[in-house]
């Protein structure tokens, strides 16, 4: 090796060195809070970095105003046989949750504005066999949530008032055999901007995406490479603006199959990611940029934060970050157990899982 060769590897080696250690001084601060349940949390949705709204099994829901230092654990009356396998925080007063059960019925949507002392039940489905998986809302008052197909028809329901909701069946694209979505997060969603919406979905032989650019009114249909079968395909979807976003899913049937793509086209189209240091099926991703306006810069704008759990119980997982949409994972250790994981911005997030588990993520 001549002098000049030696001093060009000697640099580019030094430069991946400090590149490595760059990595490991941004490594987030992970913080265990107590949620004050052992019910399984199943989703989480900041509002802002002091208020965050927590809910899962037991008909429990959690909320906290002062950014986890402390939490209010209570049970919704009437619904404690109940899993809410969504909520949406809208204030330290208002929020929604999404149950599921065992009955037609149990699938419902909850509000509350007073902090959670009164809850009104605005939906009860009545559509046999429907089994709604998520929602998501553009504002307080407009959101729309999503069930799996029945006899090839998605009865997807939308409120624009935060009061009433309506069935947009007829809106929505054409379900493909057995085509589903996993309520596994609560982020087999996302809506962005004022009008625009992902679905991602499995449960066939293609996991696809339903993209909305008017707010529900139309829907388009779009393959991605995600593993798909009755038991597999996308689990969470996230948009940063209008065009770029990032999928994930897997096989929960299987620990080896989880699975990440990206799209810079508004989701028309896909590619997959380097492969995630994961085990079992991603249940949720979420944009470490969170959605509460107090980040001044953009550092954070491509990183994504994963988490996955693996069967038979679901109850052990692994957890993840890339700074870069997935072209560079570095895991987080001794991380398992959380199933949903969200951001206020990049100094707060949070992820809940098993057992009433919390842990803030800051970076």
């Amino acid at each position: 090796m001549s002098k000049r060769s030696l001093v060009v590897f000697l640099i580019a080696f030094a430069t991946a060195g400090f590149a490595q250690e760059a990595w490991k001084v941004h490594q987030p601060k992970l913080t265990p809070q107590n949620s004050g349940t052992t019910q399984l949390l199943i989703a989480v949705s900041p509002v802002d970095s002091r208020v965050v709204w927590a809910a899962g099994t037991g008909g429990t829901y959690v909320v906290t105003t002062d950014g986890g230092q402390t939490w209010k654990a209570a049970v919704v009356p009437g619904a404690e046989a109940l899993q809410f396998r969504d909520v949406k925080g809208v204030s330290e007063k208002v929020a929604y949750l999404m149950s599921i059960g065992n009955d037609t019925t149990d699938f419902r949507v909850y509000k509350t504005v007073d902090g959670g002392a009164t809850w009104t039940i605005q939906f009860e489905n009545e559509t046999v066999n429907a089994f709604y998986d998520c929602f998501a809302f553009w504002t307080p008052e407009r959101g729309i949530t999503h069930s799996d197909s029945v006899n090839g028809v998605f009865p997807d329901i939308r409120t624009t008032d935060g009061i009433a909701w309506q069935s947009i069946a007829d809106n929505m694209p054409p379900a493909l055999p057995g085509e589903a979505s996993f309520a596994a997060s609560g982020t087999c969603i996302t809506a962005q901007g004022e009008r625009n919406a992902w679905i991602t979905t499995g449960g066939s032989t293609t996991a696809r995406i339903l993209a909305t650019r008017d707010g529900g009114d139309t829907w388009h249909a779009y393959d991605t490479p995600l593993v798909s079968s009755a038991s597999a395909g996308g689990i969470s979807v996230a948009f940063r603006d209008p065009w770029n976003g990032i999928v994930a899913g897997g096989d929960l049937n299987t620990n080896i199959s989880a699975d990440a793509a990206t799209s810079n086209d508004g989701g028309r189209t896909w590619t997959l990611t380097n492969k995630p240091p994961l085990a079992g099926a991603i249940f949720c991703l979420a944009y470490v940029r969170g959605n509460d306006g107090e980040e001044a810069d953009h550092e954070h704008d491509h990183t994504v934060v994963v988490t996955a759990e693996t069967e038979p119980n679901f109850d052990t997982g692994s957890a993840a970050w890339t700074p870069d949409e997935g072209r560079t994972w570095f895991k987080l250790p001794a991380v398992s157990g959380y199933w949903a994981v969200a951001f206020a911005n990049p100094r707060a997030g949070w992820f809940v899982g098993n057992g009433g588990q919390i842990l803030k993520i800051s970076f």
